[in-house]
């Protein structure tokens, strides 16, 4: 006899017509938190206190424009029929690499724009962007998205994994692996790998291009593990060739940067004291 178990409710709150998704409220979550701990990093560094604010108001709406459109074109036929559902946000839909690749994109004019270096805002960013993503991955944990291979009850009771979370990958009759929290476990630990590497005062670029690289190889890994994702063509996985191009990229410039370009210490006190005048 199948099991009776009720997933959690995606709704975190109704105000009459309007409804306030938990999906929606991790994500922001995520933001927030990720903010907080940048600006505070940043007045260190020796930027002006509203940088990741002014940041903020132009990154988060075209990072979600991007996810959209990511998830768009790779997913093009789930549209064809009816353009329209494209604007369908709350169907779900979105990309984190398309989020990635808009607030990058932004980062890169906004930081011209103000005469900042791009490489010292990644390098202060690049811890909050982990957690925030870590964060979101619950969002699809509410939505019973992100899962991996069907799985028995035992198997996730073997993980020691509490029981909200074990029946909230009872979905559609069957037990799946829980790669949203394998991702989300796998971001947290990153927060912690480059929080030591700040101490350590790589050059600058380099913390950046360490979060590029720590978050491609797990998703690479997690990914192959996944029952859901984008494909290019019929059977290469669009996030697995974008992981493999992002680590050898983030590894080429890493060694130019390193070579050619020697940037300055992150913790350099001289140029965070320039920064202040």
């Amino acid at each position: 006899m199948e099991e009776q178990i009720e997933p959690i409710d995606r709704v975190f709150v109704q105000l009459g017509p309007i409804a306030i998704y938990w999906y929606a409220v991790l994500i922001l979550l995520g933001v927030a938190v990720g903010y907080f701990m940048a600006r505070r990093e940043s007045v260190k560094r020796g930027l002006p206190q509203e940088t990741f604010a002014d940041l903020l108001v132009w990154a988060l709406p075209i990072s979600i424009l991007s996810a959209r459109a990511y998830y768009v074109i790779f997913r093009w036929e789930q549209f064809a029929d009816n353009p329209i559902s494209v604007f369908y946000l709350r169907e779900g839909g979105i990309a984190i690499h398309g989020a990635l690749i808009g607030a990058v994109v932004t980062a890169i004019v906004f930081a011209k724009k103000r005469g900042l270096s791009f490489w010292k805002l990644a390098d202060v960013a690049a811890p909050s962007i982990l957690i925030g993503q870590a964060i979101g991955r619950w969002g699809n944990f509410v939505n019973q998205e992100v899962y991996g291979a069907e799985v028995t009850r035992e198997f996730l009771e073997g993980m020691f994994l509490p029981d909200w979370i074990i029946n909230q990958m009872y979905i559609n009759g069957t037990y799946y692996q829980p790669t949203f929290l394998y991702e989300s476990l796998w971001n947290v630990l990153g927060v912690v790998v480059l929080l030591l590497l700040r101490k350590a005062n790589l050059r600058q670029g380099e913390l950046f291009l360490s979060y590029v690289i720590w978050y491609s190889v797990g998703r690479f890994v997690i990914e192959g593990m996944r029952l859901d994702y984008l494909l290019i063509g019929d059977s290469l996985r669009t996030a697995q060739l974008l992981s493999i191009i992002l680590v050898v990229a983030a590894i080429a410039l890493w060694v130019y940067r390193r070579l050619w370009v020697k940037p300055p210490r992150y913790l350099n006190p001289d140029a965070a004291t320039k920064q202040r005048k």
